[in-house]
């Protein structure tokens, strides 16, 4: 079993958009950051205890 999750499938899981497409263009904003890290990647794999943080918002994996 794959315990990782790709970073735009968890901003749509999370709420923060409603399609993949809004996902992407979020992530490709440089809005999004990972781990304290700005992530530019949409398939980047998640783990758990990542930080996903965005819009004011932070969310553990």
């Amino acid at each position: 079993m794959d315990d990782t999750i790709k970073l735009d499938q968890f901003l749509k899981l999370q709420g923060m958009t409603q399609t993949g497409g809004q996902a992407k263009l979020l992530i490709q904003s440089g809005e999004v950051r990972v781990n304290g890290q700005v992530e530019m990647r949409r398939g980047r794999k998640l783990v758990k205890g990542d930080r996903v943080t965005t819009l004011g918002e932070t969310f553990v994996v």
